[in-house]
């Protein structure tokens, strides 16, 4: 699977499964551009073949409903949807 990198500061390894097509998966990755935080993203309706079923597979470890944006952080922590709050906290950023 090739996961697409967005350089900013590090905040821990941020890996975001989402969809093209997504508003919330858009906003999700919107909110990291805005906090200048790094990390990497793949969206998966775009994949296609085994490229495709194993990426699903992996988000499906982490979120069995296999629902977007599946946001996975250092491997420990996860969200599923557009939590703003939430993914501030796990990113130790102020909430404003």
């Amino acid at each position: 699977m090739a996961l697409e990198h967005v350089h900013g500061k590090n905040a821990g390894e941020i890996k975001i499964y989402a969809l093209s097509t997504c508003p919330w998966c858009k906003k999700t990755k919107q909110l990291l551009n805005d906090l200048g935080i790094e990390y990497f993203f793949v969206d998966v309706d775009l994949l296609t073949g085994d490229e495709r079923q194993k990426t699903l597979s992996e988000v499906k470890k982490w979120n069995p409903g296999a629902s977007f944006p599946t946001i996975v952080i250092d491997n420990q922590t996860i969200i599923v949807g557009f939590k703003e709050q939430e993914i501030k906290k796990a990113l130790k950023e102020p909430s404003k």
